[in-house]
């Protein structure tokens, strides 16, 4: 075997498995959308991000580090980055004739010429990868350039990385096409080739991600796995192997890869704590170096470090070799906890961010190693004060009988005779664009220099220009554009009780989208009602209905750091109890269509099938207990995005509301085959034109779209919707896509 492949002992005893690519102030979304805007070209765009991947490297040399990453940095997707690295890349986009970085960005976010890659969410996290297009004339193609050159970046600074790549396995699992997998043994020479070019620049070790191992898989996916880690393991001139996983426990994935001959096996011991126990059946380890991932890379509270080590040294005495990791990449945390000067000082001292994680990690593996660490005292006990014994009163009063609602059928004809819609309504998901102007209201009002008053007048200066855009457009039922919210999550974080927001706290999203996603960290109360105002004041200026607009309790939830010292469950149910009132407050007010968001419905649900049914049944009744309090008069309105559907589609009925609008110009219109097939009887909102992407559909597009989602829905059903969302989006492209949208219903209404 090459001398390329060193000892075990070279991992060293800590690493990451991956850190935030973001910047530490969104460094990379300002240059990535600055690139896209013609404000830069790609040289100024290169030199940014070449700067953001110095600074982690040497953030993780100076925080001593043993082991770190490189091949983590991405300008969109590291998913994307992988089908670039072996050749995936669709023809349909390799005869635009544009640029290798152009034509990496038209994959991403689509050109006129052809829409972008699926989008979908990267397993429990609220990250959205892109789906890889895999079919049996793809072409694999070994193209490591990437990763060599973030190697050789980091070599000129005099720092040693881990080139990172998401392993052969888990990329085709989460690729679409016609049976992808069947294409592993394939892909497995292609990762053989980029090894191979890897240790002839003197990489020592390569980090292949695994984490679709964690969720169930069949003998012979499981087979597969060992079949592609035994034939790179026997590549003669390779680096040294370390396959991740994470998000759970690996099940009888794990003797499979011990088999294999890979030098390392990361476990993520919080998300999958019974990965010790399957440790130890395996055996003593001989050989294998065990990666153990003891400090939670996808929350931000501090880690119990008496307990990890304790847990690290339970691993010790299963393997020659341990070193102590993340749980899972630091991709889903903020960046620093030192740049939140103002949260409570009782939360703070609670918290870590990645990069206080790395030091949790380096003090562990200091720990293990020779036990010289010291290791912090426990934390005192929670404060009492964030404990409401009221909302806890209220919800074991309420017991299920708050989770009812009347008949469908009955709620939909008194709705309708109170709307007196058309067949095919139209509407949009909720937002309108978040301009510049609004923008720098908002940082004007942080910053003092405008009051609450000039900030209300001006939100709803640009509330009544929605309304009188969306008449204009003929659109059916109205938004109120949401100018006020900074975030659908963090908007409702900052007006509840047992929340906590940050002012620097950034995650990213996918691509160049960032979101700052708020700390639960008590009982969650709602103090006065949050969106009322702005939906009555809405109402008042059209004889159009109006919808109130709220984000959903498993929603929330998802999309914030949950509390972890009670069940996610009862925190949910807290939520909706806060939801359920503002419900109340909205239909009293006169709003006759309230929607409460789930897109996060699929994004929590356990990988493992054992654990899912109880997920949903928690799930789905928070969401009835926020919505059932309602007259059958009141139309309730929910929305889901990129997601499988097809796995919670079940969940989906039992949600219960009047009117589903959910993604699906994408993934042309798959989700109806899944409603279809249980029978789903109410309203539902296939999206006919996809909101992530720049380009403008033409109006045969939206109405093929609108033809194709009345084959498999009665048109009674039916409603007209984008996608999602359209802050993201300018208002050009934004008038030009609804017009189009509205016309193309009108033509299918007329047939």
């Amino acid at each position: 075997m090459s001398t390329t492949i060193g000892q075990n002992s070279s991992f060293g005893q800590s690493t990451v498995l991956g850190y935030p690519r973001i910047g530490a102030n969104r460094e990379l979304k300002q240059a990535v959308e600055a690139y896209w805007a013609g404000r830069i070209d790609a040289a100024a765009l290169e030199q940014t991000a070449a700067g953001l991947r110095a600074g982690v490297w040497q953030t993780l040399r100076d925080a001593r580090l043993d082991a770190i990453p490189s091949n983590t940095f991405s300008y969109y997707d590291h998913v994307l980055d992988t089908a670039v690295a072996v050749g995936a890349i669709p023809d349909r986009f390799r005869r635009l004739g544009l640029s290798e970085l152009d034509t990496y960005f038209a994959m991403a976010r689509g050109v006129d010429a052809e829409p972008a890659l699926e989008l979908t969410k990267w397993f429990a996290s609220n990250y959205h990868y892109l789906v890889p297009e895999i079919g049996p004339d793809t072409v694999f193609t070994a193209n490591p350039a990437k990763a060599l050159q973030e190697y050789a970046e980091a070599r000129a600074l005099g720092i040693t990385t881990r080139p990172v790549l998401v392993g052969p396995a888990t990329f085709l699992l989460l690729a679409k096409g016609a049976d992808p997998f069947a294409r592993l043994d394939d892909l497995t020479e292609t990762y053989a080739e980029i090894l191979g070019a890897l240790a002839d620049a003197g990489v020592a070790w390569v980090q292949l991600d695994e984490p679709a191992y964690v969720a169930d898989r069949t003998p012979a996916e499981i087979d597969a796995l060992r079949r592609t880690y035994a034939r790179l393991g026997a590549l003669t001139h390779r680096p040294q192997i370390f396959v991740a996983t994470y998000f759970g426990e690996l099940g009888d994935a794990l003797p499979a890869l011990l088999a294999t001959g890979v030098e390392a096996v990361g476990l993520d011991l919080v998300a999958g704590p019974g990965n010790l126990a399957r440790l130890a059946a395996a055996g003593p380890l001989r050989g294998t170096t065990i990666v153990a991932g003891l400090v939670d890379g996808h929350n931000v509270w501090r880690t119990d470090l008496r307990a990890a080590a304790a847990a690290g040294a339970t691993v010790a005495g299963l393997a020659d070799h341990v070193a102590v990791s993340t749980s899972c990449s630091l991709l889903h945390v903020p960046v620093d906890l030192a740049a939140e000067t103002a949260l409570d000082p009782q939360l703070a001292e609670r918290l870590a961010f990645a990069r206080q994680k790395v030091d949790e990690v380096v003090l562990l593996g200091r720990a293990l190693r020779d036990g010289t660490a010291q290791l912090p005292p426990p934390l005192p006990p929670v404060p009492a004060g964030w404990r409401r014994d009221d909302v806890r009163a209220r919800l074991s009063a309420l017991g299920s009988n708050g989770r009812r609602r009347g008949d469908y059928a009955v709620r939909a004809v008194r709705q309708q005779e109170r709307l007196t819609l058309p067949e095919l309504p139209t509407t949009t998901i909720g937002s309108f664009p978040q301009t510049a102007e609004l923008r720098a209201a908002r940082a004007a009002r942080r910053a003092g220099t405008l009051d609450d008053a000039g900030y209300a007048e001006r939100m709803r200066a640009e509330v009544a220009q929605v309304i009188r855009l969306q008449e204009e457009l003929g659109l059916d039922v109205l938004v109120h554009g949401e100018p006020e919210r900074n975030d659908m999550v963090q908007y409702f974080g900052e007006q509840l009780d047992g929340f906590a927001a940050t002012d620097h706290g950034w995650v990213q999203s996918y691509g160049s989208r960032c979101v700052r996603p708020p700390i639960i960290y008590g009982d969650v109360a709602r103090p006065a009602p949050m969106t009322v105002a702005w939906a009555t004041y809405a109402q008042s200026l059209t004889s159009k209905p109006v919808k109130g607009m709220l984000t959903g309790p498993v929603t929330i939830l998802a999309w914030s750091f949950a509390r972890t010292d009670q069940p996610l469950a009862d925190t949910a149910d807290q939520m909706a109890l806060a939801l359920r009132d503002e419900c109340h407050d909205l239909e009293a007010a006169g709003i006759r269509v309230i929607q409460v968001d789930e897109p996060a419905l699929r994004e929590l649900l356990p990988l493992r099938t054992a654990d899912q049914q109880g997920y949903l049944d928690w799930a789905v009744g928070a969401f009835r207990l926020a919505t059932s309090g309602v007259a059958d008069s009141t139309q309730i309105h929910t929305h889901l995005c990129y997601s499988e559907f097809g796995e919670v589609i079940t969940a989906i009925d039992a949600l219960d509301a009047d009117v589903t609008s959910i993604e699906a110009s994408r993934s042309k219109m798959e989700v109806l085959d899944d409603l279809a097939a249980i029978g789903y009887g109410r309203g539902v909102g296939p999206g006919v034109w996809d909101i992530h992407s720049p380009r403008v559909p033409s109006h045969d597009e939206v109405a093929d779209a609108v033809r194709r989602a009345v084959a498999a829905v009665p048109a009674r059903r039916l409603w007209v919707n984008p996608d999602c969302g359209l802050k993201t989006r300018g208002y050009p492209e934004v008038e030009a896509s609804l017009r189009r949208l509205v016309a193309a219903a009108a033509e299918v209404r007329g047939h």
